[in-house]
């Protein structure tokens, strides 16, 4: 057996030592692109905590590097292994070498590296390589960044625009884009809501968009009334 090989072995054996079988069959409903064998059921707080403890080894980049993963569990412990990194060349890197092995909504959502937070110029200009990409995964990555990052005191109008124009049939990724619509009517109501009215989005996406908004106490009865009216038939 190899060094890295030893590695990867000791976290499998980590993993397993916190399965919860409850959690495993749960979980692998809620994420049905990926085959139920491939969970182990490792609670989140857990994997976080390990993300932590693997994130000051020297020799973290084996468990990196050793993709694809065979296990969900894996994919989540390395999506919070790149949110925890400190240095944004180094994580910006290992994030597009991650980004084409992402096969679910979960592991994809729960990357988010606070780095990110102090690097805007530079994340914008990946977040349009992202969205511009012809991987599901990417795409919805891409959207969630810009939902996270460029809807507060970052705000412009363009990034809206960003968005609609993603078009596609994943429904991984129209319903990131109605997550991103509906928080941004949360956030920046007027200049948003034109793209509702206008039906700049796809009639699916433009109905969940509205849903999701009606279903947020950050946006106020009279704005509710007036997007239900929106509505596509």
């Amino acid at each position: 057996m190899t060094e890295d090989q030893g590695m990867i072995d000791e976290i499998r054996s980590e993993l397993f030592r916190m399965q919860d079988l409850k959690y495993r069959d749960f979980q692998s409903k809620l994420t049905p692109t990926v085959d139920p064998a491939r969970f182990i059921g490792v609670r989140t707080p857990e994997l976080r905590k390990l993300a932590k403890q693997l994130g000051k080894r020297e020799d973290v980049g084996v468990f990196l590097n050793a993709l694809p993963h065979t296990f969900f569990d894996e994919n989540q412990l390395h999506a919070f292994i790149l949110s925890e990194m400190r240095d944004y060349p180094e994580c910006m890197e290992a994030v597009d070498a991650f980004l084409p092995y992402v096969d679910n909504w979960a592991s994809c959502d729960q990357m988010s590296p606070r780095i990110f937070r102090k690097h805007k110029p530079e994340l914008l200009a990946a977040i349009r390589r992202w969205i511009a990409s012809d991987q599901t995964y990417t795409v919805r990555f891409g959207i969630k960044m810009l939902m996270d990052h460029f809807l507060d005191e970052d705000f412009n109008i363009d990034f809206l625009s960003m968005a609609a124009d993603v078009h596609s049939g994943e429904y991984y990724v129209r319903m990131m884009l109605a997550w991103f619509f509906a928080t941004a009517l949360a956030k920046q109501y007027a200049p948003t809501l034109p793209f509702i009215e206008e039906h700049r989005l796809d009639p699916w996406t433009h109905n969940k968009t509205i849903r999701k908004a009606i279903e947020s106490d950050r946006i106020s009865s009279e704005q509710k009334a007036y997007l239900r009216g929106l509505r596509k038939a």
